[in-house]
Order: structure tokens, then C-alpha cells, then sequence
């Protein structure tokens, strides 16, 4: 029989945030017009005096034939969206100090003519996601129907890869849940296409052979990222799992980046899939910055994201400045089933882990292959060592155990140039 997958649960206490509503802006300098005459080799600030508006007077100043051109004087500011989701304000992982970048990221990519990573699709292997009305089961609120492509379910053998567990709906939330639209929470890509492929059952199992043909289902149905919030126990080793790492490789030649959860088994070692040559592993990390306690560590960790919980142990410099293991757990909200019902959805309490923290790099994945950024098809590799590149160091200078290559950051992804920190 094939080894199973298992899923690790950490229950804490709940924190809640504010965010302040962003500022209206002024669109330029009041009193102030900006004048280039032309016998003059630079351009000066006009200030004006005479009670006129800013327009009045650069329509005055455009009339004299020696003025080359007259403009306000505009006001740039750091590109910022902050979405109108009531769940918003609970998302610490997206836009406080120690999350990902979002409201910076989102306008960036939406600049870049890529909304919330239109164009990309990102295949979620997991329990399922609540995406449609089928016999007892409901498309959550907060997800489009128009973000779906076309799964399977290598459970129960159909074409209707309905989740009973949650834990698949919840991470389809993470990476495209639908933003600024007054419900629920926010997405990270939430223009990108989710495929739907359930590997785990109702009790969050699965075996390896689902996992290594869904791999392959995604790698040959267009996907561009594979997500694996999923692990394997750590006494399970390369030899036992020949098929899930043949599909890896299969899907690496095809160009599909594959990014897995490096688990949840407090271990020195990361679990597999996420151990595997050519898979972005992703350990979490807790409000404050520090790793947290339950997240495996590791030579073959690749980089961090935000899966919640409690700080664990503080050893660098940085983490006894910034971490306390008595502190209270923050979880990662998004909107999927509360209680036992597949038919009736909140912002439940509960869920953290690297479960959580993988969907953050496939969406940011997917926003740097929507915009762009690396050119029209960029490989799997090209996507890692960019990702790593942009990432915010974390703990001890460089690459270490704990946090890899560092604390992932979708701003930094689509701002910096290709391959390059800033």
C-alpha cells in the first residue's frame, strides 16, 4: 500500500488587528506650477501669488510663446490598494510589518496590466475546494465561478472535486479568493485561475499515487504552478515514493513550478513532496517575523511565508529582539466552512501551518508569471531564484535552517529587477 499523507492541525488563541483607511490624496501641489521656459535649461517651480487656481495660471502660462511647457506640480505616492473585504483587516500576513507585501504587490500588478495575476492558473491539490453547486455542496461566496478551470476528484473518481474537509477551500481562498468586492477576505492573485484536483479525503489523507497522478493531470491541462499544502511523515523517505517524485519531474520539464509545504512535525528535516529537487519548500513563519514552532526546518527548506502560530525558540540576534515563545497565536483567515457543514461559510479560527504558508508563494508566483516580470514563459528555476532573490532575510544573515533564503515578499517580486534584492 502507498504511503499516506497526513495533515497536522494547531489550534491557539485569536489576535485581532486594525487597519487604518488609506488617505485622499491631493493630486498636486496647491499654489504651485511647474514651468520650463524655453531659453532656460531646466524647469522651475512657479509660485503664485495672485490668488489664482493652479489651472488658471498654467492656462496663462501656456499663452506665452516663450513657455515651453507648464504643468501642476503632481504628487507621487507608494503605490498602495488596501481592498474593502471586511476580512481584510485580519490579515495580518498580507499588509502588517511582517506579512507579504500585498497592497503595494496588488497595485504593482495591476499597473503591469495583470489584475490579481490574470492569466495564470495555479492547480491546488488538496481536499477539494468549494466551488460549485452540485447535490449537497455550495461554491463559497467569496470565490468566482469564473476562477475555476476544469479538476478532477482522484478520490471519489469524478469530475466534481468538492472539498468535505476545508482545508483545500481554505487555501484556494489564500491564493485567489475574490478582493474588494465588500465580502469575505482577501486573495493574494485573486485574478488567477484555480484548477481544482482532489487528493485528500474527508479526513485530510491521502495516498501517493493520487498525488502523482494529479501532478501530471495539472503538468498536461495548462497549469503553471502546482500547489501542495501536504506532507508526508518524516520517517518517509525518497525510495518509498518513486511515483510523486517521477511526476515531479515530469512537470518540470514541462515548465510548471511546484511549490510544497515543508511541514508541520516541529523536525529538523523537511518533509516530503516539499524535500524533493525542483520544489520550492516553504516553511511558516508568525506575526512577529520568527519562525514558528511547529514549522519543520532544514538544508532543503527553500524560503518562508506566513502560516501563524507561536514564535519558536529565538537563537540569532534578530529573533531575540523580535520573538517570544509565550506570545499568543495569529492564524491565517480566509473564508471556508464553519463547523462541519459544506454548506455554510465564515472566517473560522484554527488554521496555521505551512499548509498556509505554500499558497502564499504559488500566488505570488502567479502574479510574477501574469505580469510578466520574467518574460513571456519563464521556467520553473527562473521562478524559484527569483522568489528567493526578492525575499526579505530573515534570522541569521544568508541562507539558514530556519528561514531558507528568507521571508517571501510579493512587493519586492514585482518591483526588483529580475533576479536581484532592493
Amino acid at each position: 500500500m502507498p504511503p499516506r499523507l497526513h495533515l497536522l492541525a494547531i489550534c491557539a488563541v485569536l489576535a485581532l488587528l486594525t487597519t487604518a483607511a488609506p488617505a485622499v490624496a491631493a493630486d498636486y501641489v496647491p499654489g504651485e506650477v511647474v514651468v520650463k521656459y524655453e531659453d532656460s535649461p531646466r524647469a522651475k517651480v512657479h509660485q503664485i501669488r495672485d490668488g489664482d487656481s493652479v489651472r488658471e495660471t498654467i492656462a496663462e502660462l501656456r499663452d506665452n510663446p516663450r513657455v515651453k511647457y507648464a504643468v501642476p506640480n503632481h504628487i507621487a505616492r507608494a503605490a498602495q490598494f488596501f481592498p474593502d473585504d471586511p476580512g481584510f483587516r485580519r490579515q495580518w500576513n498580507l499588509h502588517e510589518p511582517w506579512g507579504i507585501g500585498m497592497p503595494e504587490a496588488w497595485s504593482l500588478a495591476e499597473l503591469a496590466g495583470a489584475p490579481g495575476g490574470s492569466g495564470a492558473v495555479v492547480a491546488v491539490l488538496d481536499s477539494g475546494v468549494a466551488f460549485e453547486r452540485y447535490k449537497k455542496f455550495r461554491r463559497a461566496p467569496d470565490l468566482r465561478k469564473k476562477t475555476f478551470v476544469r479538476g478532477y476528484d482522484f478520490i471519489d473518481r469524478d469530475r466534481h472535486p468538492n472539498d468535505v474537509f476545508g482545508h483545500g477551500t481554505h487555501v484556494a481562498g489564500t491564493i485567489a479568493q475574490a478582493t474588494n468586492n465588500g465580502e469575505g477576505a482577501a486573495g493574494i492573485a485573486y485574478g488567477a485561475r484555480i484548477m481544482p484536483l482532489r487528493v485528500l479525503d474527508s479526513a485530510g489523507s491521502g495516498d501517493s499515487v493520487a498525488i502523482a497522478k494529479a501532478i501530471r493531470y495539472a503538468s498536461r491541462r495548462g497549469a503553471d504552478v502546482i500547489n501542495l499544502s501536504l506532507e508526508f511523515e518524516l520517517d518517509v523517505v525518497a525510495s518509498e515514493i518513486p511515483e510523486i517524485l517521477a511526476a515531479i519531474r515530469f512537470a518540470h520539464r514541462r515548465g510548471v513550478l511546484i511549490v510544497a509545504a515543508a511541514g508541520n512535525g516541529f523536525g529538523r528535516r523537511v518533509a516530503y513532496p516539499a524535500r524533493a529537487d525542483r520544489v520550492i519548500a516553504v516553511g511558516a513563519t508568525t506575526r512577529n517575523g520568527c519562525q514558528s514552532d511547529y514549522s519543520n526546518r532544514g538544508s532543503d527548506l527553500d524560503i518562508v511565508a506566513p502560516g501563524g502560530g507561536v514564535d519558536a525558540e529565538p537563537r540569532s540576534a534578530q529573533e531575540l529582539e523580535l520573538c517570544d515563545p509565550d506570545s499568543s497565536t495569529d492564524w491565517i483567515f480566509q473564508e471556508t466552512f464553519r463547523g462541519n457543514s459544506v454548506r455554510r461559510f465564515g472566517l473560522p479560527g484554527g488554521y496555521e501551518g505551512t499548509s498556509m504558508a505554500a499558497p502564499h508563494v504559488s500566488a505570488i508566483a502567479a502574479l510574477v508569471i501574469a505580469t510578466g516580470k520574467l518574460g513571456p514563459e519563464p521556467g520553473p528555476e527562473a521562478m524559484q531564484n527569483h522568489i528567493q532573490a526578492t525575499a526579505r532575510d530573515l534570522g541569521a544573515p544568508g541562507f539558514d535552517h530556519r528561514y531558507g533564503h528568507g521571508l517571501v515578499d510579493a512587493a519586492r517580486a514585482l518591483r526588483c529587477p529580475a533576479f536581484t534584492p532592493c
